[in-house]
């Protein structure tokens, strides 16, 4: 009969790579989620919900006094498209509450990153 460490010890190579590629698996999910922002898509949402206080595109004259262009947003240092997108989900009390979801808020924040460019 065989010890149950040295059946233990051999499997512990195929346990190790299985784990190995279960977490480049993740990695690689994880990836292609923050690559899959539809710009166009946070275009369409810009001008839909925003430009009434926001300057969101070149085209646009004027937003309130109060409200930054996206522009300007876009250029605030570390404000990268994750940062800017968890702020959207978890707006200020100057900004409505707007119940977007998060693919919602990834299209509006690369659209924003873009307006900086």
């Amino acid at each position: 009969m065989t010890p149950a460490y040295a059946t233990l010890s051999h499997a512990l190579p195929s346990l190790r790579r299985a784990a190995a590629a279960m977490a480049a698996l993740a990695a690689l999910s994880l990836s292609a989620n923050a690559y899959a922002a539809d710009v166009d898509h946070g275009e369409t949402l810009a001008k839909r919900w925003c430009a009434a206080c926001h300057v969101v595109a070149s085209d646009q004259s004027h937003g309130q006094d109060n409200a930054p262009p996206f522009a300007t947003i876009a250029k605030i240092p570390g404000f990268d498209a994750n940062a800017i997108a968890r702020f959207l989900m978890n707006p200020h009390p100057k900004m409505p509450d707007m119940q977007i979801s998060r693919d919602e808020a990834d299209d509006l924040a690369a659209y924003i990153v873009r307006q900086g460019k």
